[in-house]
């Protein structure tokens, strides 16, 4: 007995981390996947896994039998491949609520999502103690066996870490993770009433695998989200990726869904948005010519909406390295978005760490990899700028692409603050229209007059693209007087996660959505 109570053991806290991080996803896909978000789900499973130590204590006292925690075990099991199915109206419900930005809607459905894992999670909890009730038969040792049994569960617990992250979600998807693993823990507990309670007890229970699988039929071909215009939906190993049809247009969505993060349509590169804000940045120099930018390097192509738009105005001479952390991403780009570019060299990756092995420079270094509130620490200090600046050429720029609220540049001004430490003029402009501003970075001293000046000479010019000097004109006419000098962000503190949920709460506090809206 004491071994299957071991693998019992085992196999509990396993379940219980592969819920905690599928949990992490199953909500990540409608309210994102930010610092917060995170603490939410950490801190209400810690809280649902005390209150469980504290009740599998007592009814183990109450009931020290294997049959009493077997069937305990076999609610938990049921619960948890439960819950995915269970949350979908009120995932869907959420969904619609973002699509609208009503708060109080998003804000109680978070709140009801997390309720429906105090169940199973509670009961997962009574597990441990519940064990070592039954494997203690001298106190002498109740020490060492409670030392085992709890040596066992954190070791399933870190099998249960990596199982859905690495393997099950980006291949299965999350509600058949949740399936998967709730169904292996039934397993485990009707085998435990079978052998130590008897067959007729298993089978008062054997409806809960047949209603599991019944439910996990049920609910395969349906879409995580009911978005309006939704053509396409996967799960990658870091995001829930979504396209979408919109007045013609394709749109590539993230997690949430609250930022278009790639945009396409056959017949314009005309988008009104960040993505060709990062081809007009060499004109702060001088007298710049199209024909001197031979290279450039995007962090974060996401389904290369940049990319794009810098080929048609560059040609296909323009050598770009487009950097992006996600394949999958990159696999939608080639489907949806027009990402067949012959002079395209795709890195997957890190930005950052890819960047720093690279032996290119580059006229162009373009950083997208930031939305509030995901902005990745390690892209925002001195010590990433400084590897940035290694790949510039001599006349080089680095464009980057940040948020900013009404009333609220903190965040702007802490990058512009670091920038400065490195390169001599620091450029700033706010797409209107948008909560986008744009800080260009130039390796050399340059001025906005230049900029006019190249402006007013290529407008001249009608063998090139009509979409860069229209970029252009849009950047000039929204420029900036500057930036208010803060804190320089390093790698041993950049307090970006304190910045960003500032901002964003107090965003919202003050009616921010309507802008949004």
């Amino acid at each position: 007995m004491k071994r299957y109570l071991l693998f019992t053991v085992f196999i509990s806290g396993m379940t219980t981390l592969a819920a905690e991080l599928t949990a992490g996803r199953l909500i990540g896909n409608v309210f994102g996947t930010s610092n917060l978000v995170w603490a939410s789900i950490i801190g209400l499973i810690l809280i649902y896994l005390t209150f469980g130590y504290f009740l599998g204590g007592k009814w183990a006292d109450k009931d020290p039998s294997p049959l009493a925690m077997y069937r305990i075990l076999a609610w938990a099991a049921f619960t948890v491949g439960l819950v995915p199915y269970v949350a979908v109206p009120v995932l869907r419900y959420a969904a619609d609520a973002f699509e609208v930005l009503s708060v109080g809607i998003m804000a109680g459905s978070f709140i009801v999502v997390l309720v429906l894992f105090i169940v199973p999670i509670t009961l997962l909890g009574t597990i441990s103690p519940y064990a070592i009730r039954l494997s203690v038969d001298d106190a002498a040792k109740a020490g060492q066996i409670s030392g085992q049994i709890y040596a066992v569960s954190t070791l399933g617990s870190f099998i249960g870490t990596f199982l859905p992250t690495l393997v099950f979600i980006p291949t299965i998807g999350t509600r058949l993770t949740f399936f998967l693993f709730g169904m292996v823990l039934l397993i485990v507990a009707l085998v435990g009433l079978a052998r130590f309670a008897s067959t007729h007890e298993m089978f008062k229970l054997i409806w809960m695998p047949l209603v599991l699988t019944a439910i996990a039929v049920i609910f395969s071909n349906s879409a995580l989200k009911s978005s309006s215009g939704q053509v396409y939906e996967i799960e990658s190993d870091y995001n829930y990726i979504q396209v979408q049809e919109y007045n013609g247009f394709t749109l590539l969505r993230l997690n949430d869904g609250q930022g278009v993060h790639s945009i396409y349509h056959p017949d314009t590169l005309y988008y009104s948005g960040p993505w060709d804000q990062f081809m007009v940045g060499p004109y702060f120099y001088e007298n710049r010519s199209p024909d001197e930018i031979q290279s450039m390097a995007i962090i974060g192509l996401a389904a290369g909406t940049a990319a794009r738009q810098a080929t048609a105005v560059y040609g296909e001479d323009l050598l770009i390295d487009g950097y992006e952390l996600d394949e999958k991403i990159v696999e939608v780009g080639h489907e949806y978005f027009g990402l067949d570019l012959p002079n395209l060299n795709v890195v997957i990756g890190d930005g950052r760490l890819n960047l720093d092995r690279s032996e290119q420079k580059y006229d162009i270094i373009a950083i997208d990899a930031y939305r509030p509130p995901y902005i990745p620490p390690h892209m925002t200090t001195i010590e990433f700028f400084e590897i940035c600046a290694s790949h510039l050429a001599d006349n080089g720029v680095l464009t980057l692409n940040v948020g900013s609220t009404p009333g609220d540049r903190r965040l702007v001004d802490g990058l512009a603050t670091t920038m400065s430490q490195l390169f001599p003029s620091i450029h700033i402009m706010d797409i209107p229209g948008t909560l986008n501003t744009m800080i260009f970075a130039t390796k050399q001293p340059t001025t906005a007059d230049n900029f006019s000046a190249n402006m007013l000479r290529l407008a001249q010019d009608t063998t090139l693209d009509p979409l860069l000097v229209t970029t252009m004109t849009t950047t000039y006419a929204n420029l900036t007087p500057g930036y208010e000098t803060s804190t320089v962000f390093t790698d041993d503190l950049a307090p970006i996660e304190w910045i960003v949920n500032d901002m964003v709460f107090n965003f919202v506090l003050q009616g921010g959505l309507e802008f949004l809206q």
